[in-house]
């Protein structure tokens, strides 16, 4: 098999890594409501009008009530964790919210779908809880904010849902044309913060082309290779290459954005890292498939 699909997979996951350290170089004026709005309407409609040109969307025929759904989803996604990171940092406000999913996904397939959870499940939902334990104890430090934290936890649950409400919506179309749809009606539906906030930063050149990067770079086409990729591979593995993500926006969060972290923050980021491989791992040896 050809290693392209896999370094398809491992590229987008990285230039989702990238999201919340690109944000940290808007002003501060720069609300992340109107963050989120600008990401969805450049990374949905450039990709939607491709989609359009290339003839891939039936708008009459489209699934519409599951599409509103997942852009619901993704939008409260995006407002929760581009808050998260302004409040406690680049570093935790990535892996909280991405170690947080999974955990999501089982309790809500637990308690709605009667799926009872694996010893897999229990086990990196456990490194997960003791995780956010860790960062809940360093109250006194400046890049741990309690409040910051748990928008990355209800983002992670947004997440989840959307992940889980998007399943029936790729059964019945591609991957890319319902990436374009979601993140398009997702623009929409943040629409409204652009005359609620400050928008004035945006005369900056700068600042667009951030905007612009979070939108192409790590919607339109981190979304596009992933799913490229996906396709080719076996679900655990791209799993294991979606790693990538939470590391790469703790390293760019230390070493770039320059947050300092303490032993104690640094132990919950491993263990909720951690709570990521062993469900990866567990799900490839048992064959079960998981989606994060």
């Amino acid at each position: 098999m050809s290693v392209i699909p896999y370094i398809f997979v491992l590229l987008g996951a990285i230039l989702w890594g990238t999201t919340g350290t690109a944000q940290t170089f808007l002003p501060e004026n720069a609300h992340p409501f109107v963050i989120s709005a600008g990401r969805s309407a450049v990374g949905g409609f450039s990709l939607l009008i491709v989609m359009i040109l290339l003839k891939k969307i039936k708008f009459k025929s489209w699934p519409w009530r599951e599409t509103i759904y997942a852009a619901i989803c993704i939008s409260l996604f995006q407002l929760l964790f581009f808050s998260s990171v302004k409040l406690t940092g680049v570093a935790i406000a990535s892996v909280v919210a991405i170690g947080s999913a999974p955990v999501f996904s089982g309790l809500i397939e637990w308690v709605f779908l009667k799926l009872r959870p694996s010893k897999i499940w229990r086990i990196s939902t456990a490194f997960a809880l003791l995780g956010c334990i860790f960062l809940f104890m360093n109250k006194g430090e400046i890049t741990i904010n309690p409040i910051g934290v748990m928008y990355s936890l209800i983002a992670g649950l947004g997440f989840a849902i959307y992940t889980m409400s998007s399943k029936s919506l790729l059964q019945k179309e591609e991957a890319i044309p319902v990436v374009a749809m979601t993140f398009s009606v997702s623009a929409v539906l943040l629409s409204p913060f652009w005359f609620l906030y400050d928008v004035s930063w945006l005369q900056n050149v700068g600042n667009v082309g951030i905007i612009f990067y979070l939108g192409v770079a790590t919607t339109s086409v981190a979304y596009v290779l992933y799913g490229r990729g996906l396709h080719k591979i076996p679900s655990s593995s791209a799993l294991t290459l979606s790693l990538a993500e939470p590391t790469t926006a703790a390293l760019l969060g230390v070493f770039i954005v320059g947050e300092i972290l303490s032993a104690t923050s640094w132990i919950g980021i491993l263990l909720l890292l951690g709570s990521i491989v062993v469900l990866t791992v567990g799900s490839r040896s048992t064959k079960q498939e998981v989606v994060v």
